[in-house]
């Protein structure tokens, strides 16, 4: 098989790496050219759902919780996560992801959002929770992920643009850069980078230990806890596509009225810090994982997904390049499905 160099050393390059050693590769190579970790996953808001609205994209996250639940509560506290309807059309879309995210034996329940302490309620119609879904700080997963794929004999370079480093196969998981890399090996990627800012408030006294994460269906305005503060995201008013990762401090008042809104206990707050990163967005929302060329492999274009699918992608793709197959179809993630026009959107992406 030769030298393997994996391209990133954020959640998904370092899941590929570890499972690459575990199958018997021993000669893996994570090249990073920043520090370990300190791209996309470094920013990412770290929750971990089964609810996608696609099948798909439900088998892939459903494939990961195992493996994130193992690393200990230290790593991933599966507190839940609770999406709240407040219009019928919103309850009713619920209601459609609940009954196949079931049929895929995820553990969705109807539940009543008061039982959430704090939450407001008046307005809600409807609430479905899957409390096997829960939260991590991916940075800390995905160092711990690296940790463990060194203690199997895996190469870490820091400051290492992976193509400068000779190798027998290339694993292109760069998150919003991977195109750039791809383009060296002669293949165009359809990814697009997407600024997503997060925003996290002052100390909040009494924050329950066990909150969940908590959705609005109809806004996508959500928020979890982080130590004794809340951290919010919501999508932008208008997408601002780019490299450029800077805060829009407009927004905070907005975000702000809404978290007062939806949980008084956080009335008063200030947002204490923010920070902005990046989406790997592809036309379908869907990530691009598999071989791309003649010994290059992807596994981008996740779409604000990486990290909680970053076990299962991890584990099938080394399959597929120690093995030549996977246990999981990769079928539907083929780069070739953008030239045949064949898009199954996932409309779930926060």
């Amino acid at each position: 098989m030769g030298r393997i160099v994996v391209a990133g050393s954020g959640a998904m390059g370092a899941m590929i790496a570890y499972h690459l050693a575990l199958l018997g590769a021993d000669d893996v190579v994570v090249a990073e050219r920043g520090e370990l970790a300190d791209g996309s996953t470094s920013r990412a808001m770290g929750g971990v759902r089964q609810q996608f609205s696609t099948a798909a994209e439900v088998v892939l996250a459903r494939e990961s919780i195992e493996f994130l639940a193992g690393l200990g509560p230290q790593f991933f506290r599966q507190v839940g996560y609770l999406f709240i309807a407040t219009t019928p059309a919103g309850l009713e879309s619920l209601e459609e992801r609940r009954a196949l995210q079931r049929e895929l034996g995820v553990p969705v329940e109807r539940v009543d959002a008061s039982l959430i302490a704090g939450l407001a309620v008046d307005d809600v119609l409807g609430a479905t929770c899957c409390w096997r879904d829960g939260v991590a700080i991916p940075k800390s997963v995905a160092l711990e992920v690296l940790r463990r794929a060194q203690e199997l004999g895996v190469e870490l370079c820091e400051h290492t643009p992976a193509e400068e480093l000779d190798r027998d196969v290339l694993v292109i998981a760069c998150g919003p850069w991977s195109p750039q890399l791809a383009e060296t090996v002669g293949v165009e990627l359809p990814i697009r980078p997407l600024c997503r800012q997060l925003l996290r408030t002052t100390p909040i006294d009494g924050l329950p230990d066990d909150l969940p994460m908590v959705i609005e269906e109809e806004t996508g305005f959500h928020f979890r806890r982080r130590d004794d503060r809340l951290v919010l995201a919501m999508t932008d008013p208008e997408p601002r596509w780019g490299y450029e990762t800077i805060v829009d401090e407009s927004l905070f008042e907005d975000r702000l009225e809404r978290l007062a809104r939806r949980y008084p206990p956080a009335a008063g707050a200030s947002i204490g810090d923010a920070w902005a990163g990046l989406y790997d967005m592809t036309p379908d929302a869907h990530p691009i994982v598999g071989e791309i060329a003649d010994g290059v492999y992807a596994a981008c274009g996740f779409s604000g997904h990486g990290f909680m699918q970053s076990p299962a992608v991890g584990r099938a793709l080394a399959e597929l390049i120690v093995r030549g197959e996977s246990s999981l179809d990769l079928s539907p993630y083929a780069l070739e499905r953008f030239e045949s026009g064949a898009v199954f959107p996932e409309h779930l992406v926060l």
